[in-house]
């Protein structure tokens, strides 16, 4: 890591003396996913302050823009998850008012959020990705747009808010999102359901952590297993081959690299291994937010790589820039 973290979080005034570096923490926000973000940037504040960081915790709002006039931080701390927040939206409010900020920048938050966008772009990079389709959620809910069984998802939401498993036998697609209360958005994503196993790999910077196997009791890794508390377990690192493992290390950081990404990603894979020899392994998408709550996957990959959570996000402060 370098530097330890008291020293990387001090700046010189214009006397000469030595101030902490103040830093705002941008948590809830406007998106479906605000419960999930609140969790993490109190932690990320908390840690901060551990670090020696002066912190100002920001809930965003539509006025987000003279909030941060009057907060005037040294650099921007994005704890926000969903629209507005990992969409390109946070990015270039920040890039217009010149505030160094964390995780990926406009074209690549932007790029990631639309999954069938971002799928585009990684299986031009060699990324594997399974074949979908994007159509309407009329068109989606009433008849199958592809043979069962297949996964329903909105095309840019997060925390596997939306997403519905249609399976080999159901002779109807899913009702759920002809409803009145559906918040999915009216483009759906519909892509091959691939069995297997979960796994994830962080990348920080330009390396890539350890893969996390994720197992739940649960119909799958969805909002109830990733945010509850014994939801799902972590076994890290994962029990598979070498030369899986190894694999998977490599598509995340190629797709780290193809969408433009910075600071931390988390690229997630499906992985059968009962296809062919040595499998089939799909990358579902890449998270340029990914979460940072006490059951997250990204803090827990990088200890086991050594850094504690305080210079996890003290490291994420330093390497805040503007065009990133």
């Amino acid at each position: 890591m370098g530097r330890s973290a008291a020293g990387r979080t001090r700046r010189a005034d214009r006397g000469g003396a030595q101030v902490s570096k103040h830093v705002a923490v941008l948590m809830g926000g406007l998106s479906n996913e605000r419960p999930v973000s609140l969790s993490s940037g109190k932690g990320c504040a908390e840690a901060l302050r551990n670090a020696g960081y002066r912190v100002t915790e920001v809930d965003v709002g539509y006025d987000i823009a003279e909030r941060l006039r009057e907060v005037a931080p040294d650099v921007a701390f994005n704890a926000l998850h969903g629209r507005f927040g990992e969409d390109g939206a946070i990015q270039g409010v920040l890039e217009f008012l010149r505030i160094p900020y964390t995780h990926s920048g406009v074209l690549a938050s932007a790029l990631a959020m639309d999954k069938h966008q971002a799928k585009i772009m990684l299986k031009a990079a060699g990324v594997p990705v399974t074949d979908h389709v994007v159509a309407s959620r009329a068109e989606v809910g009433c008849s199958h747009v592809m043979q069962p069984p297949y996964v329903v998802k909105p095309v840019a939401d997060g925390s596997s808010f939306g997403i519905l498993i249609v399976k080999a036998d159901q002779s109807h697609p899913p009702q759920e999102i002809l409803g009145s209360d559906w918040k999915g958005g009216e483009d759906l994503m519909v892509e091959r359901y691939i069995p297997g196993r979960e796994l994830t790999c962080a990348v920080m910077g330009d390396v890539a952590l350890a893969v996390t196997e994720i197992v739940t009791d649960l119909a799958f890794y969805n909002y109830e297993a990733k945010y509850s508390a014994g939801g799902s377990q972590h076994v890290i690192p994962a029990q598979i081959s070498p030369k899986i493992y190894d694999k998977v290390q490599k598509m995340s950081l190629r797709a780290h690299a193809a969408l433009g990404c910075r600071g931390i990603t988390r690229t997630d894979f499906r992985y059968n291994d009962a296809a062919g020899e040595d499998g089939e392994l799909v990358c579902l998408e890449i998270n340029t937010q990914p979460g940072m709550t006490p059951t997250s996957l990204a803090p827990e990959q990088a200890l086991h790589a050594g850094h504690s959570f305080e210079e996890l996000v003290s490291w994420m402060v330093e390497d805040a820039s503007c065009n990133r």
